[in-house]
């Protein structure tokens, strides 16, 4: 097993008596299923439906004082609490950024147990992308021996996350710019359809039941990595934009019913000069560019 401490995580604490009911209004995804060992991945939308942060949530057993942590965008945990604090109104919670004295390590490659060291609980987007353990940073060395696992360094983690074809919000995609089904989200089992209302929510119910999603983002391969931030081109037409690029791997936000017309046509799509090609994930439903339906 390998594990590595994530420098860009952050952890956002929301306790108290109504702090379930709370965060299930806002939510994308159905907190009322949270429970210790039982995760979820979610974001919190603008009202036109757009992603203004996303983060896993986990429940902290009662045992161990209760409260869901947020694993969130450590540079958005100060947003994400303002946020938070701005709809909680008379609502009995209590809003915290502990990002100053826990972090997030993930651990894959195995099957780690529990550790001792911090909160530990799977990755509720891919079986794949392993455990992560809120922890105080200077203890993950411990925390990652406790494991049986080799502590390494982020971009190891990285280039497993791409190899996956899971976006990372800010390198692959926009925050305040980007639908939930444009991330992914839907795919990686970050939005309920069928729980209540939550800020945005229409708009992602009918971005779903219209099956509208045009842009999306996807993995690619190439020769030499593009430079994150370069427009993607099927001759002179844009298509979309880099974002993660890592051995041979990557990650693209791409218009998908233009790049099926240019696959189509058997143009080349060209990031930076740099041909690249899409590699289907195993997770994908939607329907993929050259294909003539979405899987079931």
């Amino acid at each position: 097993m390998q594990a590595a401490l994530l420098p860009e995580r952050g952890v956002v604490k929301v306790a108290g008596d109504d702090a379930r009911h709370f965060l299930n209004g806002l939510a994308t995804n159905d907190i009322g299923k949270v429970a210790p060992g039982a995760p979820r991945f979610a974001a919190l939308l603008t009202p036109q439906g757009k992603i203004v942060v996303d983060f896993v949530v986990t429940e902290a057993p009662a045992a161990d004082g209760g409260g869901f942590f947020l694993d969130c965008p450590r540079a958005l945990a100060p947003a994400l609490v303002d946020k938070l604090k701005f709809y909680k109104l008379r609502a009995k919670v209590t809003v915290e950024d502990l990002s100053d004295a826990l972090g997030v390590m993930a651990v894959w490659g195995g099957s780690p147990a529990d550790s001792e060291y911090g909160l530990s609980y799977a990755d509720p987007r891919l079986a794949a992308l392993g455990h992560r353990v809120i922890l105080a940073p200077g203890q993950a060395a411990e925390a990652a021996a406790d494991l049986g696992a080799e502590l390494t360094a982020p971009e190891v983690y990285d280039a497993h996350r791409i190899g996956l074809g899971v976006p990372r919000g800010g390198n692959d995609f926009s925050y305040g710019d980007t639908f939930p089904h444009e991330a992914d989200m839907d795919q990686l089992g970050g939005v309920d359809f069928e729980k209540g209302c939550y800020v945005g929510q229409e708009v992602v119910s009918r971005v779903e039941h219209r099956n509208s999603a045009r842009n999306r983002v996807v993995p690619i391969a190439f020769e030499v990595a593009p430079l994150a931030g370069l427009p993607v081109m099927a001759g002179d037409k844009p298509v979309g934009m880099m974002g993660s690029a890592q051995a041979g791997r990557g990650l693209a936000l791409l218009r998908l019913d233009r790049v099926a017309d240019a696959m189509a046509s058997t143009t080349p799509l060209i990031a930076g000069g740099v041909d690249i090609r899409l590699v289907k994930p195993t997770w994908a439903t939607f329907a993929w560019p050259g294909e003539t339906k979405a899987a079931s």
